[in-house]
């Protein structure tokens, strides 16, 4: 399918690894200029070369706002931002009675905030010109909250509210904000993320894997790790619907259990 993003320019937030990274790929695979952003620049320039020709990064922590500036000029000097994904995240697998105060904020600014920063500087832009999609990567556990990562779902349940909202802001116009609820995919965090919960069940990453969909998430309906690919193709897709604005779009292959 055609999406017309031939030369449009596309910021990818955190797309120099894991599910960024595919997201950025997909965006590259439609003819897109892909801008990606990271803190470290070896790892920046690791990451574009295997994208592609047409993506280029630069070293940008979002969580300061002098940073988003720096990222959204760089990404302008290539044309306006068409599309812009919010994809930056940290997750972990800890005791609630054991996450200090302290980790709950830096998740909040880390999942949040930095979207939060990013757009406020592109939707500006997107509303003058009427034009522009935004998308916010958010998971499965943003519905189906989980226990043991307790301030990773209150970060991913805040990104639905925050996207909705950004959206009531384009009514009438060309421009959508919509979220991408992606559920286990087989990227390297996910993998740091089965280490910790061998370590937790003293057990080994391989019995993990075996067992992990019996276990954790018997309401798969795939009951195996999704191909980040395949989300990434799903977030280019989504960004490209004009007649989606305002929407939570699960990919998370059956894990939440409702019909809605």
């Amino acid at each position: 399918m055609d999406f017309n993003m031939d030369n449009k320019v596309v910021i990818v937030t955190g797309g120099s690894s894991g599910l960024g990274k595919a997201i950025a790929g997909a965006f590259h695979d439609e003819g897109a200029i892909v801008i990606v952003n990271g803190r470290n620049q070896s790892k920046i320039d690791e990451a574009i070369a295997g994208i592609g020709s047409r993506a280029h990064g630069i070293v940008a922590d979002l969580t300061k706002i002098e940073d988003c500036e720096k990222l959204y000029s760089f990404a302008s000097e290539f044309g306006p931002v068409e599309y812009l994904v919010n994809n930056i995240g940290i997750f972990e697998s800890v005791d609630f009675f054991e996450i200090k105060d302290e980790r709950w904020f830096e998740f909040f600014d880390v999942n949040v905030m930095t979207g939060v920063r990013i757009s406020r500087i592109a939707l500006r832009d997107m509303l003058k010109r009427d034009s522009g999609s935004i998308v916010f990567i958010s998971s499965d556990a943003a519905v189906k909250s989980i226990g043991w990562m307790a301030h990773y779902s209150m970060s991913k349940s805040a990104q639905l509210g925050v996207s909705r909202a950004l959206a009531e802001l384009t009514k009438g116009t060309n421009v959508r904000v919509n979220t991408l609820m992606p559920g286990p995919s087989a990227t390297d965090s996910v993998q740091t993320y089965f280490q910790e919960m061998a370590d937790q069940k003293k057990s080994t990453v391989e019995d993990v894997l075996k067992n992990y969909f019996i276990e954790s998430e018997p309401s798969s309906l795939l009951q195996h790790l999704i191909d980040p690919k395949d989300l990434g193709r799903a977030v280019v897709s989504l960004a490209a619907n004009p007649i989606a604005n305002g929407s939570a779009q699960r990919c998370e292959g059956g894990v939440i259990r409702s019909a809605f």
